[in-house]
């Protein structure tokens, strides 16, 4: 494609589209939001005008019907992310589609292979991957700063009040696996660079039949086992910890640090801890102008292999806690 900005247009008004990835859009370099769509007429013209564009959309297809949109964000409920992430796709959109990919590996497969088909690229909005901090951690665990990995653990938690809240309906594939937990999964296989064998996990379900809180632990072949906890009915909570045989990091606000300086702590053996700091970025932002970097470029950002994988973990984990918690072991490839 030209030099010309990626122009970009958002398939739904959910809050993280209004306020991270439009204001990201909007400020990130070579960037230029266009459009807005929403299923509601009078919801999608408020949305463009506190977007700031003057292009609204009352159905998703007209929006992708629009040749001066270039990519598409999808923000959509979790259900939905496969169906119009292919119809975009198929519209000749690049397209950004919100965590987690799909509900499904075969899904995200699905999704992957039109992208291929296609010659347009598709990224998981896993937007924490692109903060400097978390670039930084992960070349120190593989580094060998903290020896060999011997155990991690991440949670991420917050309260849903609503019980009309779209986490809470099992029909569009919530639940606080799928929600936040998916977060820790994604850390876990990034810092080990494996993927995981064996999953354990016990859940608490919601009236609504979704987990509500979900503890589990991932066993990855080379000995390293990751515990992941999640939930929609807990303070707000975002840590990871990673323990080697030489030393352990220590990370709080580990998705969301928002756009101050941020830290890490890392202790090695005979050795004060030592502070990591990191200055404040948008990493929102950040992700917008990698994704844009990599349509300009022809790069391959994160695509559809990667959130199959990070599925098939998640699939075992619910396998496991709908068994009451016995070791259920994770398929390969099929």
């Amino acid at each position: 494609m030209s030099h010309h900005a990626l122009r970009w247009g958002v398939l739904g008004s959910a809050n993280i589209a209004r306020k991270a990835l439009v204001p990201a859009i909007r400020s990130a370099l070579g960037n230029d939001l266009v459009a807005v769509a929403s299923r509601d007429a009078a919801t999608a013209e408020r949305f463009a005008a506190e977007s700031g564009v003057s292009r609204w959309y009352a159905e998703y297809q007209a929006l992708l019907d629009d040749p001066q949109v270039d990519a598409v964000y999808v923000p959509l409920p979790n259900a939905l992310h496969a169906e119009w992430t292919v119809r975009a796709i198929e519209a000749g959109k690049h397209v950004l589609c919100e965590k987690p990919l799909a509900t499904s590996p075969a899904e995200c497969r699905r999704m992957h292979a039109a992208a291929d088909a296609a010659g347009v690229r598709l990224m998981e909005a896993f937007m924490y991957r692109h903060h400097p901090r978390t670039q930084r951690l992960l070349e120190l665990v593989h580094g060998g700063a903290l020896g060999e990995l011997r155990w991690l653990r991440a949670s991420f938690s917050f309260t849903v009040g609503d019980p009309a809240n779209v986490r809470l309906d099992a029909a569009l594939a919530g639940g606080a696996l799928m929600d936040v937990g998916c977060y820790g999964v994604d850390v876990a296989r990034a810092l080990v660079g494996a993927e995981p064998d064996l999953a354990q996990a016990h859940a608490v379900w919601a009236p609504s039949g979704v987990d509500q809180t979900m503890v589990g632990s991932l066993r990855f072949p080379n000995g390293v086992v990751a515990q992941i906890a999640c939930s929609l009915d807990a303070p707000r909570t975002e840590t990871f910890e990673v323990v080697g045989s030489e030393g352990r990091l220590q990370v709080s606000k580990a998705f969301l640090p928002g756009v101050d300086a941020c830290d890490a702590w890392l202790e090695r053996a005979d050795a004060p801890p030592e502070r990591l700091t990191f200055d404040g970025v948008d990493q929102y932002r950040a992700m917008v102008e990698a994704f844009s970097d990599a349509v300009r470029d022809g790069g391959t950002p994160a695509l559809g292999q990667d959130g199959a994988m990070n599925l098939r973990a998640i699939e075992g984990l619910y396998a496991s806690a709908h068994a009451g918690g016995v070791s259920v072991p994770i398929a390969g490839e099929s």
